[in-house]
């Protein structure tokens, strides 16, 4: 949009696979490129399995809702099939969890291999020698099953971003901000102006955009959710919306049930770490002053040691007619593409 309407353990499988740099591959050895949308996973399990309280802790898990979006989407869009239908393009699906329950099995574990018939392809094999101690495992690491499988998306967004980016923007952040950045083909410049960019990724019906802002760091307070969303709604301003006039926006309150009044809405506010470097992230609404337009937005705000100010990429989706998950997703993984020069008092 030129403007907005236009424009081993599982613990440590997760733990390893956060590091692991051999994922961020697009494919190698030869092996065949990957099947299936973003954010869908292959659940290979047997009826009996399938429809017993062990099924449903796995739909539980895998569907349930992305946070701070506009409609009900699950975090996972799930195909389950019987393992004797798992056989030709369906190996080269891009992230496949099997789920064997045998006596054979001491006990409940998830193991992750990668690349097997495809790449990056994501295999999962969770057993167990009974559906309880199956059902029990989950409860205790259902999060890191999610995480595993997510961290498996965010790698291949990276490995894209790193060999296909835009240099114009890569070198314009840098001037602008004094950051390192892959910034992933696709997205265009909107608009620059001191210590602001705007660029975005425009589809017929939807668009990815992002805009990085800084100002100086003056101490704690500069990282309140109060001062981050009055500096949020500061340079949004500058984004213009589909009218004369009109501009992006914080959403801060919302209808009441009854439509008498309105409510109070804050974005969610927390402490994220990324690749050894402390943000804050924030989720929430934005809206356009003046307009009809609107959608959800995270934010990753941290403290540059060697320019003292705080800098922040700011995401938003605007997707009126279609999910917005797996637009929003990727903006998510932009931050990981930023890199930060060392300070005078780090270097030393």
């Amino acid at each position: 949009m030129k403007q907005l309407s236009k424009i081993v353990t599982f613990a440590l499988i997760v733990l390893a696979f956060v590091g692991c740099r051999e994922f961020h591959t697009l494919s190698k050895d030869g092996k065949k490129p990957i099947q299936g949308g973003a954010y869908e996973v292959l659940v290979v399990c047997d009826n009996s399995e399938w429809e017993s309280p062990l099924g449903t802790k796995l739909r539980e898990l895998l569907e349930q809702p992305v946070e701070m979006l506009n409609q009900n989407e699950p975090m996972f869009n799930v195909l389950r099939i019987t393992s004797g239908d798992l056989r030709h393009l369906l190996l080269q699906h891009r992230n496949i969890l099997k789920v064997v329950i045998s006596d054979k099995v001491a006990q409940a574990q998830i193991n992750a291999q990668y690349d097997l018939d495809a790449a990056p392809q994501i295999v999962l094999t969770f057993q167990a020698p009974t559906q309880k101690a199956a059902l029990e495992y989950l409860e205790a690491n259902g999060d890191a099953l999610t995480k595993v499988l997510e961290i498996a998306e965010r790698n291949r967004t990276i490995a894209y971003a790193e060999k296909h980016n835009v240099k114009v923007l890569n070198d314009l952040l840098h001037s602008e901000f004094d950051i390192d950045a892959k910034i992933p083909k696709g997205y265009e410049l909107r608009s620059q102006s001191e210590n602001f960019l705007w660029a975005s990724y425009e589809f017929p019906t939807a668009s990815q955009g992002f805009f990085c802002y800084s100002y100086p760091y003056r101490g704690k307070g500069s990282l309140t959710a109060d001062y981050l969303v009055a500096m949020r709604n500061s340079f949004a301003k500058r984004i213009p919306g589909p009218s004369d006039g009109s501009y992006m926006i914080t959403v801060e309150q919302i209808p009441d049930a009854e439509g008498k009044g309105v409510l109070p809405l804050r974005p969610l506010y927390r402490s994220v770490v990324v690749n050894g470097r402390e943000w804050i992230e924030m989720r929430g609404f934005w809206d356009v002053e003046n307009d009809y337009m609107g959608g959800p937005f995270v934010s990753y705000t941290t403290v540059n040691d060697a320019t003292n100010e705080v800098f922040t990429i700011d995401c938003y989706v605007f997707s009126p007619k279609y999910g917005k998950r797996n637009f929003l997703r990727p903006l998510e993984h932009l931050v990981y593409l930023i890199s930060f020069p060392q300070s005078v008092e780090q270097q030393k």
